[in-house]
Order: structure tokens, then C-alpha cells, then sequence
């Protein structure tokens, strides 16, 4: 199992400019990139080495990049990364990592995503959310009984076409250069996994609210224009939250502001208390505990061998603590352990 260990390079510089727009329910989809804007003056401040996470509720109109450069900035970090885009619609869990908490982010990214979405009956898009264009309209609105359903039809593996707006290539070229083109491209459905779909309340009769744990690639936006479409009018998404990355969940959010506010408060110190251990991006990992001789070992990056009528049986990766502390991520395979990251902070 190697694929959480192929993670692109965290982000070490954040580019002034919005970033490109991306899709909450595909982490890798770069969208359609709003006019840049000339980014307002700030002080230098020296970066630091900082290691950890910060559980940021991520508001409306702001893209991910903005965001991790604007907590990047408040805690003075050498180095950041967030685990998985969120699109500036939406708002909620964006998991940001410091310095050496960007080394698990891949694993927090396998984790579990939740959304809850808001679906405009009657108007389709062309980027199938409120920033795009109308192309299609219906006067027909769904009732309660006839979304419950066809909600079946759009749970477990499904065939999913993605939105024109999307980061995949086309001939080498990215779909949504091609769209802003006004190129027309035929995209192939690709297969999903929708694990859960849930109605969740219909304030009036052009909006209805759902809940939606998906996999990685999944489109939010596919769902909500297939639904219009399925149920004999048009849809796109009007409002979206991520609830949970992970392990990561809605309760622990910090909202920008508030560290903002508490960094003010602190003659524009670091905001510390919001920082969460970078041990915490591998809750859902089996952990191994090990002596300090093969900690040392592990450091060096040497293997170590799980021995005795105790040792435990793992396969696949594994959290590696010595003394309480965070030492190393490893690969473990027929009674060995392999180091693939090393940790320098312990936390």
C-alpha cells in the first residue's frame, strides 16, 4: 500500500492571487480562477519552524489557497498544506497542516468526507453552482416523496459525469480552460462512490437540503445536476459545507475570524491555542509502539522486525511512537516495519 505515500509537496509559498476554483467533493479538481486582485499590504514577519494542525472552518469566498496563506500567516509557519480543496461557495472543514503535520496529510485525506448541500430546482448552470450562468430551466419542482425515490439510484458506485468546470484533461488541456474557451468537450463518466444520501429538510419548493458522505472524486455539483435532471427539471448547488474530513469533525472547527481575533488580542502573536498535535492527522492509522533502540533505527532509516510470540500482526501503514512521542510513519509487510517518514517534532 504506497499510494498515501505519494502525496504532492506541501505548500510552501502561497501565491497572492485567488487560486483556481475547485469542486468540494473532487480534493484534486482545479476550476475556473476568478479575476486576480491586487492582495493588500502586510507586514513581514519571520517564519518559523511550526508543527501541528489547525481545524479551520473555512468561510464563504475564499479559496483554500487564500485560506492556508492567511493561517500560514498567523502563525508565522515555515511551511503549510491543507488536506483537500474546498470551493470558495463552500464553507466548513478544511484541515491546514504546519510544517511537519504536512507529512500525514495524505492520510487524513483517505478519511471520510461529509457534505451538506442546498439544490436550486429549475435552473441548470454551466458550472452547475450559483457562479455560473443559466444554460437550462424547468418549471417543474420536485415533491418530497419523488426525491426519497430516486435517492437509491445515486448511493454506492455510480457513473458520474463531471462538470464542464473541471480539472480534467482534455488532450492535455484542462477542461475548464476549455470551457472558458466556450469549447465544448465530451466528458466520459467515470465511477464513484456515493456511501450515504440523505434529504435532509425542504425549506420551500425550489430548495431542498441533503446530507452526503462521498469518495475521493466524487462532484457535488453532478449530484445536484443529475437530480434536477433525473427528477424531470434542472439543479445545481446554491449553498455547500464540508462537516467532516476524516476524523476530523464540525464541533472542533476554529473559524478564521477567531483566530484573527485572538491573534489581535495578542499583539499580533500566534494563535497557539488552536494548534492541534500533528499526531492527530493519524488517528485512523494502526499504532505501533517500539523500543528506543528501534526508534533509533527507524530514525536512520533502517527497517526493524516485529519479534516475538506478542508482536503484533500489521500490514500496510502504521503510526510508530517511542516514549509517548511520534517517530515515524512506516510501511509494515511480513513481519517488518520500514520507515517512509521521519518525525523531528515528537508531537
Amino acid at each position: 500500500m504506497n499510494a498515501p505515500f505519494a502525496q504532492q509537496a506541501p505548500i510552501d509559498e502561497v501565491p497572492m492571487d485567488p487560486a483556481p476554483r475547485v469542486d468540494a467533493g473532487d480534493e484534486t479538481a482545479a476550476e475556473r480562477a476568478p479575476a486576480p486582485r491586487a492582495a493588500p499590504e502586510r507586514k513581514r514577519r519571520p517564519k518559523r519552524d511550526l508543527d501541528g494542525w489547525v481545524l479551520l472552518d473555512k468561510p464563504v469566498g475564499m479559496t483554500s489557497t487564500q485560506a492556508v496563506g492567511a493561517v500560514k500567516w498567523l502563525f508565522q509557519a515555515k511551511k503549510a498544506g491543507h488536506a483537500g480543496t474546498l470551493d470558495p461557495l463552500a464553507s466548513g472543514c478544511l484541515p491546514i497542516a504546519l510544517g511537519e503535520a504536512t507529512k500525514t496529510v495524505p492520510f487524513v485525506m483517505e478519511g471520510r468526507k461529509v457534505y451538506r448541500f442546498t439544490v436550486r430546482w429549475g435552473v441548470q448552470t454551466d458550472t452547475d453552482d450559483s457562479e455560473g450562468k443559466a444554460i437550462a430551466t424547468a418549471d417543474e419542482r420536485p415533491s418530497r416523496e419523488a426525491i426519497l425515490s430516486i435517492l437509491d439510484e445515486f448511493r454506492g458506485e455510480i457513473e458520474q459525469v463531471p462538470p464542464q468546470f473541471s480539472a480534467l484533461k482534455i488532450n492535455g488541456e484542462r477542461a475548464y480552460d476549455l470551457a472558458r474557451e466556450g469549447i465544448e468537450v465530451e466528458l466520459v463518466a467515470r465511477t464513484v462512490i456515493v456511501h450515504s444520501l440523505d434529504l435532509v429538510e425542504m425549506p420551500d419548493a425550489d430548495h431542498a437540503v441533503f446530507e452526503t458522505e462521498c469518495g475521493k472524486g466524487t462532484y457535488v455539483r453532478s449530484l445536484a445536476r443529475d437530480m434536477g435532471q433525473r427528477l424531470g427539471t434542472r439543479g445545481h448547488i446554491s449553498a455547500l459545507r464540508r462537516t467532516r474530513v476524516g476524523t476530523f469533525a464540525e464541533e472542533e472547527l476554529v473559524p478564521l475570524a477567531t483566530l484573527r481575533a485572538i491573534s489581535e488580542a495578542m499583539d499580533d502573536a500566534a494563535p497557539m491555542q488552536a494548534l492541534r498535535p500533528v499526531s492527530i492527522g493519524l488517528d485512523t492509522l494502526p499504532s505501533l509502539r517500539v523500543s528506543p533502540a528501534d526508534a533509533a533505527r527507524l530514525v536512520h532509516g533502517q527497517p526493524i522486525i516485529l519479534r516475538g510470540r506478542d508482536a503484533p500482526i500489521l500490514e500496510g501503514p502504521v503510526a510508530i511512537t517511542a516514549g509517548g512521542r511520534l517517530v515515524a510513519l512506516g510501511e509494515a509487510e511480513a513481519g517488518e516495519i520500514h520507515p517512509k517518514r521521519i518525525f523531528h517534532s515528537g508531537k
